[in-house]
């Protein structure tokens, strides 16, 4: 347990440390996000900074692959697709990447790590289970690029990338802990740590940005880290989408909401629910604070039952997300830009 402690605790410094040294560098390159029409923000900020994270939680990775011969060659697995994904985002952030050669690396990245398991998740569904076969592994790779890139989408506002996925890290690891399987609670733990180091400088107001580098790669490490845990039968994969609803029904009803409006879904716009409240609010910090609540108050009790009472985990996951959508579609999420 103290060797679990400090290492986590050394996640938690070394990205600080990282993000602080990022904060400088960004502004002597003049790495900054500077504010358009269709920004969350209103003065050039350094952006970039999700490299800390990434940096921390690969060296994390390395070094657990090469001392525990438990976990296998998964860590060194998820540290090169990790690395790929994020050298695309840091490209990107300075130098645009068409989207098509973007989604191109996403697909190939996820597909490599689908392979690279031994066991892909089954599915419970009203006692019914759904085991394996092409369709299921197509599913799981489209869902893994999806969160990937709708990471990217909600990343906007200062800390709410951070805080989501701290909170569905640790809701995650805590049910880990209750089956026993230490060995993936660590890492889900390191990872957040690894966030929480980067969130002490992007927390409202935000001196530096994630960037597509670190959003990129928070959203497939969390898909990743999703369909390996569930795999094992741990914990339940309903309970990993529950935990992730807020930005899958914030993105999703945005995006399926401006397609039935007739709008170009691909282009940059300010429409998502957590975009609206922060104008509506005017302020970054109270839409943070409610994702925080939100996580912690109503998806973390419904994840543990979806886990718990596995063969209804589709019922459970229909519940917890009803009131969360019916909120965002009354905010007006996929239908302003004002």
């Amino acid at each position: 347990m103290i060797i679990e402690l400090l290492v986590l605790t050394g996640c938690f410094a070394v990205s600080a440390l990282l993000a602080r040294y990022l904060i400088g560098h960004a502004k002597q390159r003049q790495f900054l996000d500077v504010p358009n029409g269709r920004s969350s923000h209103s003065v050039p900020t350094p952006t970039g900074g999700g490299i800390a994270i990434v940096a921390t939680f690969i060296s994390f990775l390395l070094g657990l692959g090469l001392v525990s011969e438990a976990i296998g060659s998964q860590p060194f697995i998820l540290a090169f697709a990790g690395a790929v994904l994020a050298g695309v985002g840091y490209i990107d952030d300075h130098r645009h990447i068409p989207a098509r050669w973007r989604l191109l690396t996403h697909f190939g990245v996820g597909l490599v790590l689908l392979l690279s398991l031994d066991n892909l998740p089954t599915l419970f569904v009203l006692g019914w289970q759904w085991q394996g076969g092409w369709i299921l592994s197509v599913m799981y790779l489209v869902a893994l690029v999806w969160l990937l890139n709708l990471f990217n989408f909600m990343d906007g506002i200062d800390g709410i990338a951070g805080v989501e996925a701290i909170t569905c890290l640790c809701g995650a690891a805590l049910l880990l802990a209750f089956s026993v399987d230490t060995q993936w609670t660590v890492v889900l733990l390191a990872l957040s740590f690894s966030v929480l180091g980067f969130l002490v400088f992007n927390w409202a107001p935000a001196k530096i940005f994630m960037g597509d580098a670190g959003s990129g790669f928070l959203g497939f490490m969390l898909g990743a880290l999703a369909l390996i845990t569930s795999a094992t039968g741990a914990i339940s994969l309903w309970s990993w989408l529950i935990l992730l609803a807020v930005f899958i029904a914030d993105s999703t009803l945005t995006l399926f909401r401006r397609a039935v409006r007739g709008q170009r879904v691909y282009e940059a716009h300010r429409s998502h629910a957590y975009q609206i409240l922060s104008r509506r609010w005017k302020s970054h910090r109270r839409v943070t604070l409610l994702v925080l609540f939100i996580n912690l108050s109503w998806l973390f009790p419904m994840a543990w039952l979806a886990t718990t009472f596995s063969d209804y985990g589709l019922i459970i996951t229909l519940l917890a997300y009803l009131p969360v959508s019916v909120f965002f579609y009354r905010v007006g999420a996929g239908t302003t830009n004002l």
